[in-house]
């Protein structure tokens, strides 16, 4: 049986998943569309977010394949309210397939040729392994491994996309943070930032913070987040889930465009896990539900209270360089607050330090410190010849003062939210996509990257 199910119908249908959808073979795309997407069993808001804008390249058809039930609903509403919206509406035709043998009908179907992961972490690698065995390319959110043991099965995953020449790639959001960027570029500015300092484990050279909250709104709305989400077995601990990002940022601005060997360039050292408690009211507010999966039985304090290992820190040595990274989770962030981030980076002539809190109105600013004491004079001069050669690529840099250190003024339009980065990712990997392969150094530092978290997790659990 063909079909050709647009969303609106699929909404309706979304209160009898359990049907399948049954479609056959993907109608031809039309002319200049080379690239068809599949999402698979979609449970986290950021696979929608890929297709918060259209991709000239990219067939509008797109089909799921996902078991029926809440997680797919709520991904389809946000497809539906990107088709709707009154500003640069989107287009997606979403084609759905909810059989209790979706995956194996995914594969045997070949209804595109990039899947889009992005959903409950305990079964994400094991679908890339399928996928990319099979002759798809992914397209995946972060994590692609949680584990030591997902950590080996993802080394094999990329053993099979080689062979299959096909790609896989995860999505890194913070690389296009404009503030990390500048940090990336005058880190890489001898005349100002010298080398990049080693550090020790007690100070380390690099250091980067962030701060997320399980309460928040997504696309203008309040976002429900699967009760899955909570229990760090099905979603990942604090470093080898958002930590993810964190280390790719070690590896992207201090060693920017080098092949990293996770054998021999990476000791990690120290790992430590805590937990954030969520009481039955916040849990309800959060995901919908009045009460707690038997699955989190073990996981409740006397009081009720959910306790959520969504805390983490690792320290780690890379090439000799030493970083310390810390995930903190809370329930919602002050009002007039959000996610913030904090990286900094010691080097030989000055240390670049990113901050976003009260006083940056919670928006990231990126500022340039003299901790060696040369003169103000010489210090300003240094920084403003640095900012000059900014000035090239991203037209509208500036200074300004602040106290001792210098703030990089960073014009309106460089400023992007999280959600616009899942575009700018995707363009990015349909670039390689056409090209035919990824960077040299992407496929090993993606490898070194999910090694570090996974042994971060592996040192905190074997803490006494």
């Amino acid at each position: 049986m063909n079909c050709r199910l647009r969303l609106p119908i699929a909404m309706n249908l979304a209160s009898d998943l359990s049907l399948l959808i049954l479609c056959a073979a993907l109608p031809a795309a039309a002319a200049g569309d080379r690239v068809r997407l599949i999402t698979l069993d979609p449970g986290h808001f950021h696979a929608s977010l890929v297709q918060k804008s259209m991709y000239p390249q990219v067939s509008p058809e797109v089909r799921v394949y996902a078991p029926a039930g809440a997680d797919l609903q709520e991904h389809l509403k946000r497809i539906e309210s990107f088709n709707t919206r009154a500003d640069q509406p989107t287009h997606w035709q979403e084609q759905v397939y909810t059989g209790p043998d979706f995956l194996r009908r995914m594969l045997k179907d070949k209804a595109g040729n990039v899947v889009v992961l992005a959903g409950n972490n305990a079964r994400k690698t094991d679908y890339i392994n399928r996928a990319v065995g099979a002759g798809f390319n992914v397209l995946a959110d972060k994590p692609m491994a949680i584990t030591p043991a997902q950590f080996d099965q993802l080394r094999r995953a990329f053993r099979r996309a080689a062979a299959q020449k096909v790609l896989l790639y995860d999505i890194m959001t913070e690389r296009y943070e404009i503030t990390s960027m500048l940090q990336r570029e005058l880190a890489r500015m001898p005349e100002l930032f010298g080398v990049l300092q080693h550090g020790a484990p007690e100070q380390p050279a690099v250091v980067i913070e962030s701060v997320h909250y399980f309460f928040k709104e997504v696309a203008g709305k309040p976002l429900i987040r699967p009760a899955w989400f909570y229990d760090v077995r099905q979603q990942g601990e604090a470093i080898p889930d958002v930590g993810t990002h964190l280390v790719d940022a070690v590896q992207w601005i201090c060693f920017p465009d080098q092949v990293l060997d996770w054998r021999r360039d990476i000791q990690v050292y120290h790992g430590r896990r805590w937990a954030t408690r969520l009481t039955p009211e916040q849990f309800k507010r959060s995901t919908g539900q009045d009460r707690y999966p038997d699955y989190f039985k073990k996981d409740l304090g006397p009081d009720g209270a959910l306790e959520v290992y969504a805390n983490g820190e690792v320290g780690y040595a890379l090439r000799g360089v030493h970083a310390r990274i810390t995930a903190l989770w809370g329930f919602q962030a002050p009002a007039g607050a959000g996610d913030t981030h904090y990286a900094l980076l010691r080097g030989t002539r000055c240390h670049l330090r990113i901050q976003q809190g009260p006083e940056q109105n919670y928006q990231p600013a990126l500022y340039v410190e003299n901790p060696i004491g040369v003169s103000a004079a010489q210090f300003e001069a240094a920084v403003r010849a640095a900012v000059a050669k900014l000035d090239a690529q991203w037209p509208g840099v500036g200074l300004k003062p602040a106290g001792a250190s210098w703030e990089i003024t960073i014009p309106a339009q460089y400023r992007v939210s999280h959600e616009q980065h899942f575009a700018q990712v995707t363009e990015k990997f349909l670039g390689c996509l056409a090209a035919g392969r990824l960077p040299d150094w992407e496929v090993p530092n993606m490898l070194a990257k999910y090694y570090t978290t996974t042994q971060a997790y592996r040192l905190s659990h074997a803490r006494k």
